[in-house]
């Protein structure tokens, strides 16, 4: 693409705490109420147990025990990732942990390992608490302690939105050793049955995953209630790729020994992203959705994710690829949590090639066959660009991501190309081949619009968005809000 304007300046690199040899460096925090009453100084991380350093090679190396050692043999992890190999010692001493990592990093064991070898050297009751911002997210670790504890016989429990909360209560009740839970589902259960704070009182960790989305200003009400729940010497593990000012305060206020790791500068992308563009006008992205999509198979492409921006963009789509005779399954907000979970299982077990999805799917979820991802709407911010793409080239493996630029889009895809410091690539097609179908995507969409009025999806859209905005109000949000996007308009 030619240069529409002076590129903006790549975001400087996240700041650490520790610097020149370990002095941690005084920073000014947020005007945000803290979290935590302010602690004692905190103590300079002390040097890694005998016998391990960041160079640690294999498991046993990290100071894991032989069947931990075992189990990830079993999995398939042949050695440490940089994460792993920083954070799991640490964890092991005790330490308080942040840890900032890019997705695919293998950032969840880095947790799950060391809080499994210590809940099998003490056995007892809610053992980790682990908050994460989406119920999918969710699920997916409770099945990662679940593989990773498999010889421990781990009791997971999840307790998330859309479900049953009364059956989540007495799952609670047992005593399950791992909780990993939705910050405002757990708070409602804290708040409303006097006996589950009690199961809490000795939990031992305290897992904020994806921490920079938990820690989000909206959930600040839902984390009181939380750190007021579990006892204050326990220890408290943030995990994220992207370091934001909450997130840095929180670990500031650490009362135990802290520790800070970062394994990246900046957002970038992998090298084996191939990372193209098609500039086209607004009213034909479908039409080049159905030409992409109609040409997987001669592009060798088992599976593809599309983004986009509202859950009203991506129910419509996934009503017009039906009528096209695309085959393809949703994920966004405004479905029941029962059918979020099986569009993304049918998907993951590769039933369906196609999934069409919010940015509630760009975090975390590890969809290991993923080799195109379509950005149907381009994202606001650059970190949310590498979130999306990130879905796919993981592990090593070779991937491609497929931006539809618009005229409006175009500062947007450059300061996204400033901020990965990699230029996109045009994507090559005929648009004759393509504009063949224009006429039947038209059709097709007047019958997706007609029935999205019959399903009943715009009028539960409204009663939605004036709850949530009933719920940002209570909270003395809707001002903030207001006037954070007046003050990016200025």
């Amino acid at each position: 693409m030619e240069d529409a304007g002076t590129l903006p300046t790549p975001p400087d690199r996240p700041f650490s705490i520790f610097s020149n040899g370990g002095t941690a460096r005084k920073k000014g925090r947020n005007n945000a109420t803290p979290l935590l009453p302010p602690p004692p100084p905190s103590l300079l991380p002390p040097p890694p147990p005998h016998g391990v350093s960041g160079e640690a090679s294999t498991f046993a190396d990290l100071g894991l025990s032989n069947w931990a050692v075992a189990t990830c043999k079993e999995l398939q992890m042949k050695r440490p990732t940089p994460v792993q190999r920083h954070c799991i010692p640490r964890i092991l001493a005790g330490d308080d942990v942040l840890g900032l990592a890019e997705t695919g990093s293998g950032k969840t064991a880095a947790f799950a390992l060391p809080i499994l070898q210590r809940l099998a050297e003490e056995r007892y009751g809610v053992f980790a608490l682990v908050v994460t911002p989406t119920r999918e997210l969710a699920y997916q670790l409770a099945m990662q302690f679940r593989a990773l504890g498999s010889s421990l016989e781990v009791k997971c429990a999840v307790v998330v939105g859309g479900m049953d909360m009364l059956t989540q209560a007495k799952t609670l009740m047992q005593r399950p050793h791992i909780v990993i839970a939705t910050p405002g589902r757990i708070r409602f259960l804290l708040s409303e049955d006097s006996d589950i704070p009690r199961l809490f009182s000795n939990t031992k960790f305290l897992v904020l995953d994806e921490a920079d989305r938990v820690l989000d200003v909206g959930f600040e009400e839902e984390l009181r209630v939380i750190f007021q729940c579990v006892p204050k010497n326990r220890q408290t593990l943030l995990f994220s790729a992207t370091m934001t000012e909450n997130l840095r305060a929180l670990h500031e206020l650490s009362a135990n020994r802290s520790y800070f790791y970062e394994a990246y500068e900046g957002f970038k992308t992998v090298e084996t992203l191939k990372q193209q563009y098609i500039f086209l006008p607004e009213h034909v992205k479908d039409v080049y959705l159905l030409h992409i999509l109609s040409k997987m198979e001669d592009l060798s492409i088992r599976s593809a994710m599309i983004f986009v921006s509202t859950c009203r963009t991506c129910h419509l789509l996934d009503i017009l690829l039906e009528e096209l005779g695309q085959s393809a399954v949703s994920l966004h907000s405004h479905k029941s949590q029962s059918l979020r979970l099986a569009a993304l299982n049918r998907f993951k077990s590769r039933q369906v090639p196609v999934l069409l999805a919010t940015d509630v799917a760009s975090r975390g979820l590890d969809i290991p066959t993923v080799d195109l991802v379509i950005n149907y709407d381009i994202p606001r911010y650059p970190r949310d660009y590498v979130h999306r793409v990130g879905r796919t080239a993981r592990a090593g493996r070779e991937g491609v991501s497929l931006s539809f630029i618009t005229p409006s889009d175009v500062a947007l895809i450059h300061e996204i190309e400033a901020t990965i410091g990699e230029k996109l690539v045009a994507f090559e097609c005929k648009e004759n081949e393509v504009l063949e179908d224009i006429t039947k995507v038209y059709k097709a969409r007047r019958v997706a619009r007609m029935k999205m009025v019959d399903d009943g999806f715009e009028e539960r859209a409204k009663v939605r968005k004036s709850q949530k905005l009933r719920v940002l109000e209570e909270k003395g949000l809707l001002k903030k809000r207001k006037h954070e996007k007046k003050m990016q308009g200025s």
